[in-house]
């Protein structure tokens, strides 16, 4: 309501506007079309680094249309912070944070050069250097205000902060009462150049906590429940408001790991209104006096601040956690909503190991490392992080987790030997209190040395395991225990099958046991001097002695000191020569940076070209339910025999410097190669594989998605990909659409769609198509040998409206889901940047 006020223009936002969302009704379908304006945009570097390429090509596109280069340039704050870049190929020693760094800038030099080309050229855009700490927690410890000022006409105007952002976790700073939420690097794009955000007025579920959470019962153990009941609940494209008596004694760091995770129960966002705990928050992290006085000066006025005397707001549906019933958990093997309490881990384990394997028997192998003999089997742990923004932003559970570990040295347990594992912080500031503790140094007796300030493992940037373990990878179902918010397959390393989300203590506690097929209430971790056995209850440390070691050794000054020189960065950084000027020089040789084609048929007068019916399609992959983004546009590693690999190698790129799909997003030939490349992905077209393989249907010949899509484009046949429920969930790579449309495909039928990427493909001008009355592939008997149309797509498509689809002898109705008239816009112009520069 604020921001339709502020920006009422008669055009843009009118008062019919302004009047529906002051009548706005909790039950109501969602109607209500409004154009929202972000005060910022938050960008990390796998998102931001594209979005920036796209900006620098956008500009010279601009100065060949006969405009101004500097016309091209962000309209609203934005700051990129580089996080995702940091692989753990070093682990388990004191030297292991130092020679990452080194490695990830040798990797990263010349992305690194065009950040620092960006950040000239684009007044308003901040790039925090890497080694800082993740996007997230650096948003919630020092760059949200909470309360926006900016000079306008001499005075100052003040607001409450908002934001989008280019990672899906960007929810984390509602646990700060700051509505933010993640969109894909296309919406972005438009919002850093002044377009409006078109959302739905949506609907709101209340989420009643109450109660406190019982002893041993930590932050992660209450998301992964909360996670749960809430995808069960179906709240995809609402908002999620927390209330109740259980907001009184949570602290600030909890919600933050509850809004985190937003994108896991599937919501927008997950909000937490701005109360006295925010207060307490920005006063121990380091903000000026002034500026908390003037937060809650402000949001009282505003009717923002919630005390425990306030009315419960109204809701169009509520549901209710006593938070005294939440149990110790995990989550997976690879879903963050498929929890399971830790009393039954063992035998959840058991259940899944035979449709992992495909065999009834436990398999094992015997491997030698450093010289010792030692077996792995089905369960073997391989990979052990504490990792991510979800956990590491949170002191209580990384104290719990040192402490623990302290308590294991002094019982005399040790880490298994074949698990890789990791500290990686989202903050510097986590070190500072690790050590003022004292528990850095038996975290790094098992293991848990620093490797880097970044998303690590939580993204797929595991690094590689010992080459015996990976050796073994096929005959064995190995696993991962990580602190993050996603497991799903193929994500965190192609060596590892199973992955499992926990706390960080209890990330410790898999590291010492090696082992999925544990029992920590019957099974002991070892063995104390004494021979007597060690169960975890018995190093588990009381929420008393996490509470005071927190309160004894967090201090304010630690923010202070740490974010003091944020955008200076280290020698390494402040090293890196990049170009300087208005218009970026691209290098016809590099594997990193590419001008991308998005622009390269516009003219300047030329007429618009509305899109067409679609004839004589053919399909490229006919997939199953919860199709991620993962699968789709992949990140970590690139596999030796892929499309992407053979163009880096007739590129002159050697394999041990293939890095990343992630830090190649600035490259669209590799991606391109890379999407649908994912080791995991099942295509029903090539029934029988695994990986990016699909038919090319006219000969019947299996070949790879990319040859396959190249051969298609050869001939002039449009695409189409069928899928079944929540496609494109997980996380909101824009490459997963990017991609799409640079394969070939037009359109994109499911059963249902996450929100970001059906956002994402219309964006990129490829159309999402829904399947009605519970129809799906298998009830139409599609078998993908088809040939395909698509009548009705003309200049006037509207959203919602139905469009009819020839497949073969068979016809069928499909939904358009395009939800608003903006989107039908951004559809009809091919994009919502061509829309942009049309506009221009």
């Amino acid at each position: 309501m604020e921001n339709l006020l502020r920006f009422e223009d008669g055009v843009t936002v009118s008062k019919e506007d302004i009047e529906a969302v002051a009548k706005w009704d909790p039950k109501a379908e969602p109607d209500q079309e409004i154009a929202y304006r972000p005060s910022r945009v938050l960008l990390q570097d796998f998102t931001g680094v594209p979005a920036v390429v796209d900006l620098a090509a956008m500009r010279e596109a601009y100065v060949a249309l006969g405009g101004k280069a500097e016309k091209i340039t962000p309209l609203q704050p934005a700051d990129l912070v580089i996080d995702h870049s940091v692989q753990v190929d070093f682990f388990g020693t004191p030297a292991a944070f130092e020679k990452n760094v080194q490695k990830e800038v040798e990797r990263n030099i010349e992305r690194y050069q065009f950040l620092k080309w960006g950040q000239q050229a684009f007044e308003s855009l901040r790039v925090v250097p890497p080694g800082t700490g993740i996007v997230h927690q650096v948003n919630l410890e020092y760059l949200a205000p909470v309360v926006f000022v900016q000079k306008k006409d001499g005075q100052a105007e003040a607001y409450p902060d908002s934001l989008v952002g280019t990672d899906s976790h960007t929810t984390m700073i509602n646990g700060l009462g700051v509505l933010g939420w993640g969109v894909g690097g296309i919406e972005a794009e438009a919002a850093m150049l002044g377009q409006p955000v078109s959302m739905l007025v949506p609907q709101v579920v209340g989420f009643r906590l109450k109660g406190k959470a019982k002893e041993g019962v930590t932050a992660t153990d209450v998301v992964l429940t909360v996670t749960q009941m809430l995808r069960s609940k179906g709240v995809v494209g609402k908002f999620v408001e927390f209330f109740g008596p259980g907001l009184d004694g949570m602290p600030l760091p909890d919600r933050a790991t509850i809004a985190n995770m937003a994108p896991e129960y599937g919501a927008t966002m997950g909000f937490f209104p701005v109360d006295q705990e925010t207060l307490t928050y920005l006063r121990l992290t380091g903000r000026k006096e002034e500026d908390v006085a003037f937060v809650e000066a402000y949001t009282k006025a505003q009717h923002l601040f919630r005390d425990s005397s306030a009315p419960e707001p109204e809701f169009t549906d509520t549901l209710e956690l006593d938070l005294s019933t939440v149990e110790a958990c995990i989550s997976g093997p690879k879903r963050p909503q498929d929890r399971i309490a830790l009393s039954q881990a063992k035998t959840a384990w058991q259940n899944a190991r035979a449709n992992l394997s495909g065999k009834a028997e436990v398999s094992s192998a015997e491997i030698s490392l450093d010289g010792q003999k030692t077996t792995l089997h089905d369960g073997s742990v391989a990979i052990a992080a504490i990792t991510s923004c979800t956990n590491t932003s949170n002191p209580a559970v990384l104290v719990a987790a040192g402490l623990l570990a302290k308590k294991a040295i002094e019982r005399g347990l040790k880490s298994k030997a074949y698990v890789k594992t990791s500290l990686a912080p989202g903050s510097q500031v986590v070190t500072d209190y690790l050590n003022a503790s004292g528990l850095m140094k038996p975290l790094e007796q098992l293991g848990f040395n620093l490797v880097g300030y970044g998303c690590t493992t939580c993204i797929g940037n595991s690094g590689p395991v010992d080459d015996a373990i990976a050796a073994v990878a096929n005959d064995v179902v190995l696993c991962s225990v990580l602190s993050g918010n996603r497991n799903f397959e193929g994500r965190i390393n192609p060596s590892v099958r199973a992955n499992y989300l926990a706390s960080p203590p209890l990330v410790v506690a898999y590291a010492i046991a090696g082992n999925m097929d544990f029992d920590f209430q019957k099974d002991a971790l070892g063995k104390d001097s004494s021979g007597n056995d060690v169960f975890l209850k018995d190093i588990w440390p009381s929420n008393k002695e996490v509470a005071d070691t927190v309160g004894r050794t967090l201090k304010g000054e630690m923010f202070e000191r740490r974010y003091a020189h944020v955008l200076k960065g280290d020698t390494a950084w402040q090293a890196i020569q990049s170009s300087t000027g208005a218009m970026f020089e691209w290098q016809s040789d590099s594997t990193y940076i590419r001008k991308p084609p998005f622009f390269e048929d516009m003219e300047k007068g030329q007429a618009f070209t509305a899109p067409g019916p679609i004839k004589g399609a053919r399909l490229l992959a006919l997939l199953g339910d919860s199709v991620t983004t993962d699968h789709i546009s992949p990140a970590g590693s690139i596999a030796a025999d892929s499309p992407a690999a053979r163009y880096l190698e007739e590129h002159g790129v050697a394999r041990k410097d293939f890095n990343s799909y992630g830090s190649r997003r600035g490259n669209h030939e590799v991606m391109m190669r890379g999407t649908f490349a994912n080791i995991r992905l099942r295509n029903q077209l090539a029934p029988g594989t695994e990986g990016g393989v699909t038919r090319f249907v006219p000969s019947g010949e299996q070949m790879s998605i990319f040859d396959a899509a190249m051969q298609y484009q050869a001939k002039n046949i449009p695409l189409l990909i069928i899928a079944g429920k929540e496609y494109g969930t997980g996380s909101s790579r824009d490459w997963a659409a990017k991609g799409t449309m640079l394969l070939g495909v037009k359109a994109v039928i499911a059963e249902s769609y996450e929100r970001i990427h059906r956002s994402n493909l219309i964006g990129m001008g490829v159309l999402p198509l829904e399947f009605v009355e519970k129809q799906n592939a298998a009830s139409l008997g599609l078998t993908g040998e088809e040939e395909y149309s698509i009548e009705g797509i003309a200049a006037e498509i509207k959203p919602a409206q139905r469009l009819t689809v020839q497949a073969g002898d068979k016809k069928f109705d499909v939904r358009v889901r395009i939800d608003t008239p903006q989107e039908a816009e951004y559809y009809k112009s091919g994009g919502i940047l061509r829309h942009v520069l049309r506009q221009l």
